[in-house]
């Protein structure tokens, strides 16, 4: 808990350095917190679990939702594998997302059923570094896994400096499909629609009950200017904190100052942790 309040991050990558191309380290390096990236990572460059449990309870996060991915041409690769160590330190706190990649996995419907019998809550997906529209039929089996599930997509919604991104596939307006074909399915819009695509995101969040907006990535600071043309009190009440770790000073640092951009203290629960709750079916002590 931070002041009071129940905190979930829903948007972490506590990745191994080995498999990940240098423009990620490089990027961590550049907008991380260096010294916690030094309590939490070993000499190899490899998470400790136990410590980075450690680090999370002193940031005051209830839950945290580590992310997969699997980018070989941009990021590098991120495997699920290389999260259940961590999640094992303490699974009442740490859980996994997982993440397929059509050029990387068929049929993508088994690929996600295997990464949801290792433990993954969720399915999220990232078309700027994998290079794909969401609205692809390919991705389609997937989704209906999601659907008949009860978990929620997450999709990349905003721009990327990785070199090999496309970031034409960030348009949130593509998933006006995919919430049309699939009634029943929560998405959550990671990043915000970070880049030029704020206003779309804030649209659809707040015409359509079942789609989130993710705070990763978003400076707090500058939150109510990305979203200036909207209802402040309406959107922040569609709003699901996170931080995109390592890319960010601080947990605690973020999550205090998101809860001050709040218009209550109610909304403000909602964005640390109640949607969360919500779309992730998770539980936390009040």
């Amino acid at each position: 808990m931070i002041d009071g309040l129940p905190l979930i991050d829903v948007h972490l990558h506590p990745a191994r350095m080995a498999s990940l191309k240098p423009a990620w380290t490089v990027w961590a390096q550049g907008f991380g917190n260096r010294d916690a990236m030094a309590r939490v990572y070993d000499g190899d460059g490899t998470i400790v679990p136990a410590a980075f449990d450690a680090y999370l309870a002193a940031e005051g996060v209830d839950v945290a939702l580590l992310l997969a991915e699997y980018s070989p041409k941009v990021t590098g690769m991120q495997v699920i594998e290389d999260m259940l160590p961590i999640a094992a330190a303490n699974p009442d706190r740490i859980k996994v997302i997982a993440n397929v990649n059509p050029h990387v996995h068929y049929p993508v419907a088994d690929e996600l059923r295997r990464q949801l019998d290792l433990g993954a809550i969720a399915l999220k997906i990232h078309p700027v570094h994998a290079g794909f529209a969401a609205n692809d039929p390919v991705m389609y089996p997937a989704y209906e896994v999601c659907q008949a599930a009860g978990i929620p997509l997450v999709v990349h919604c905003g721009t990327s400096v990785f070199p090999g991104s496309s970031n034409k596939f960030a348009d949130p307006v593509l998933l006006d499909d995919v919430l049309r074909d699939f009634r029943q399915l929560n998405v959550v819009l990671a990043h915000g629609g970070r880049g030029w695509w704020y206003d779309t995101a804030a649209f659809l969040a707040l015409s359509s009950e079942r789609v989130w907006i993710e705070l990763s990535g978003l400076p707090p600071s500058r939150l109510r200017e990305y979203y200036a043309r909207h209802n402040w009190a309406r959107l922040t009440r569609r709003m699901i904190f996170a931080t995109d770790w390592p890319g960010v000073p601080g947990i605690a640092v973020n999550a205090r100052a998101v809860a001050a951009q709040c218009p209550d203290e109610a909304t403000a629960a909602l964005v640390l942790a109640g949607n969360a709750c919500r779309v992730y079916n998770l539980k936390v002590g009040l």
